[in-house]
């Protein structure tokens, strides 16, 4: 079933919202110098963070509900369409490289599949039943956490998306841009990050558009700090896939043990590449099988291994 808004009420209702609100002090921007239309962008841009800093309780509710089930097995999915969909693809694909998880683990859906990642699904961000066709070949479960995006926090899709994942008892999260929006209320924890008439009316891509991407990014990469995924600040899980990344690996084993180069080598070599093994295999002056084991019994998380080491 596709959402069926009169035109005249989708229009009505666009004009209630603050990112599609029209700045008649910015209507005459093409006829300024460019270096005038960027410094005007970038301070548009400058009020981002503070528009995020003002929902950090919420952000840091989310985040700890989410670790809590992804520490039973859970996996993180996003959803949603246009540039909502297109950024949490964008952060569900950074995890496996950065902190070793699975392709399975963190997720994301645009209205549309593919094909919407390029072009426009005609649509697709409309279709209610096409939000739950696609979590229901996920197979949700309650340990499964659904983070809806949508800058309008209108979008039929994501709402859908929330609305059918809290049914079948996953955890829901409503990330939006405007404050008492559908989105934000159909989830468990909504998180409105109000940032403003955009430059261009309309155009969530960019203010609305950023905060997304800023909170998306404390989601995942706190969610993986809670998880055990690093040490520190140093990312102990990073896949090694290339020579960058290989010498990457040295270079944390390095900081997190002041080992000398022939004996990171040595123990990335007996850790098989794995990071957390190699330090583990220095630290505790232990062999990769014990090293291994340590890990397993404290769920991944280095520094509770270390200390399982030392007792």
């Amino acid at each position: 079933m596709t959402s069926t808004s009169n035109p005249r009420e989708l229009r009505a209702e666009l004009e209630t919202l603050t990112t599609e609100a029209f700045r008649p002090e910015l209507a005459e921007i093409d006829r300024l110098p460019t270096l005038d239309i960027a410094r005007l962008m970038n301070g548009e841009d400058a009020s981002v963070p503070a528009a995020v800093a003002s929902r950090l309780p919420e952000i840091a509710a989310a985040i700890d509900a989410i670790a809590e089930r992804m520490a039973r097995g859970g996996r993180l999915l996003y959803a949603g369409a246009g540039t909502a969909g297109r950024l949490g693809i964008l952060d569900a694909s950074e995890c496996p490289p950065t902190f070793n998880t699975d392709p399975t683990q963190v997720v994301g859906l645009i209205a549309g599949g593919p094909e919407a990642m390029v072009t426009s699904v005609e649509g697709a961000e409309d279709s209610v039943e096409l939000a739950r066709a696609d979590l229901d070949a996920l197979a949700l479960t309650p340990a499964d956490t659904v983070v809806g995006i949508s800058a309008s926090g209108r979008t039929p899709y994501a709402i859908a998306a929330v609305e059918h994942a809290r049914q079948q008892g996953a955890l829901t999260i409503g990330l939006s841009c405007n404050p008492g929006s559908t989105l934000a209320s159909a989830a468990e924890h909504g998180i409105e990050i109000v940032v403003g008439p955009e430059l261009l009316t309309g155009s969530t891509r960019l203010k609305a558009g950023t905060a997304q991407k800023l909170v998306l990014n404390m989601l995942s990469t706190i969610t993986m700090i809670r998880l055990g995924k690093t040490y520190g600040n140093l990312m102990v899980d990073v896949r090694a896939s290339n020579d960058k990344l290989r010498a990457r690996s040295h270079r944390i084993v390095a900081l997190a043990t002041g080992a000398t180069d022939t004996d990171i080598e040595r123990a990335l070599t007996e850790a098989d590449g794995e990071v957390k093994t190699a330090i583990l295999i220095l630290l505790a002056d232990v062999d990769a099988a014990t090293a291994n084991g340590l890990l397993t019994a404290a769920d991944g998380h280095l520094r509770a291994a270390l200390k399982s080491a030392e007792s």
